[in-house]
């Protein structure tokens, strides 16, 4: 009998996060006060990523971990944008936090991973898959931990089911420490990589974004890396020359979770049309509406 597939459905594992954003009125002045904007907000790469697939109509489910007094409040969090969720309760870890101090296009992000390290890919089970057109997850799933022989076996059970498998990177920092080489034979099998222009520069030692772009793509069926305001560059493995995708201009409040929207919009179009450059165009979209709003999530 033929696999059943749902088209639209995706299944997203990894970080769920409580967000601090503070932006500044203006510089910040040591040692005193600097009046601020502060929100709080529901985060994490992943779960942010799922939070824009089900507002634009994907069916999501999503495998996250949170401390155990956070279960319900995540878990309406994440239903509300359309997911369903699938949370563990951690006992003894709480709730990962970022505080994330915004000034312009810029963030500096100071991070507690909490519960989010103590999350198994083994927790995104093999019925779960079943059915599902594709498993996206981000490099936050494999920093702190020591689960890579887990990650590589999610990536071979997801594509022997049929799934195409997309990866965010999350983080250059995080990849210098894991290692360059440890990380790319972790997820060593994904079909979809969506780097920003850091991580990109780290995975392969290069700067210019076309070079990049080739680089991955000999590695990984679709590429697209993110410039911010500089657009895309979208890559596949078939030899062709990447192309640019021009970003849509708007006005910024806050740029936390822009890479999750794209990630977001990529996956919803490409599930639809198999076009990468078509995808990249509606991610675009998808990541210039995200930072009009404070916060990494679609507005409720």
């Amino acid at each position: 009998m033929p696999r059943r597939v749902d088209p639209g459905r995706v299944v997203v594992f990894g970080d769920v996060i409580d967000d601090v954003v503070a932006v500044p009125s203006g510089p910040i002045r040591p040692d005193t006060d600097t009046p601020t904007s502060i929100r709080y907000r529901a985060g994490g790469s992943a779960a942010n990523t799922a939070a824009w697939l089900g507002s634009l109509g994907a069916t999501v489910d999503f495998v996250g971990r949170v401390g155990a007094a956070d279960v319900s409040r995540h878990g309406m969090s994440l239903q509300a944008a359309g997911v369903r969720p699938l949370l563990s309760m951690d006992a003894q870890l709480p709730t990962g936090t970022i505080v994330i101090l915004v000034e312009g296009e810029r963030r500096t992000m100071l991070t507690e991973r909490g519960a989010n390290a103590a999350l198994n890919p083994d927790d995104v089970t093999d019925e779960l898959l079943q059915g599902a057109a594709a498993l996206h997850f981000t490099g936050y799933s494999l920093f702190g931990n020591q689960r890579a022989d887990a990650v590589r076996s999610l990536i071979a059970r997801a594509r022997g089911a049929g799934l195409d498998v997309s990866v965010d990177p999350g983080s250059a920092g995080f990849i210098e420490d894991f290692g360059v080489a440890d990380f790319l034979d972790t997820i060593d099998g994904a079909t979809m990589v969506f780097p920003n222009l850091d991580e990109g520069k780290v995975l392969t030692g290069l700067s210019e974004p076309e070079d990049i772009v080739q680089a991955l793509a000999r590695r990984f069926e679709v590429v697209a890396l993110t410039l911010g305001t500089d657009g895309v560059w979208v890559g596949r493995s078939d030899g062709s020359k990447p192309g640019h995708v021009g970003a849509v201009t708007v006005r910024v409040a806050d740029p936390t979770g822009a890479g999750d929207a794209f990630s977001a919009g990529f996956l919803y179009s490409w599930l639809q049309s198999r076009n990468a450059t078509t995808a990249a165009k509606a991610g675009v979209r998808v990541a210039a509406r995200s930072v009009t709003v404070i916060g990494g999530r679609p507005p409720v």
